[in-house]
């Protein structure tokens, strides 16, 4: 197969899953009633951030697959994808404030795998994955402390 079509087909697949399990669970008044930071951001801001992101998740698990596909990077990528899309559901589908907060943090632990394993073989896809750990870092922040508030 065409490895640009292969890059497509994954970034299709994962943005496609992502924003099915975002347009399913959507924070509704359950999330609008819980105590929440003060650095809680705007709710129209995740859409277009977990997007791009889910771009560069494809992106970057096309090239894994192409690349190095027998290794722990890819193993990694395929932990933090499962992980990544259970949180939604978790948090906002079952209101399982806690139970989320460890997904995420096993999704943060398997981003930080991943750029450390791939930063051995792929360069660039460990450099691209350094938004979404930031991201998921932050994303790890604001679910504590909604736990801890609530």
């Amino acid at each position: 197969m065409n490895r640009i079509l292969i890059h497509i087909l994954f970034i299709v697949i994962v943005l496609g899953c992502g924003l099915l399990i975002g347009i399913n669970n959507i924070p509704g008044e359950w999330y609008q009633s819980l105590a929440k930071p003060s650095f809680n951001p705007p709710n129209w801001i995740f859409a277009p951030v977990w997007s791009a992101l889910y771009v560069i998740i494809g992106f970057v698990g096309a090239r894994t697959l192409l690349n190095h596909r027998d290794t722990t990077a890819m193993r990694f990528w395929v932990a933090q994808m499962i992980f990544n899309f259970a949180w939604s559901p978790l948090f906002f589908g079952f209101r399982e404030i806690a139970l989320a907060l460890i997904v995420i943090v096993a999704l943060l632990i398997s981003i930080v795998g991943f750029i450390i394993v791939s930063r051995k073989q792929d360069d660039l896809s460990a450099l691209l994955f350094v938004p979404y750990l930031a991201w998921v870092a932050f994303a790890t922040l604001l679910n504590t402390s909604i736990f801890l508030m609530n």
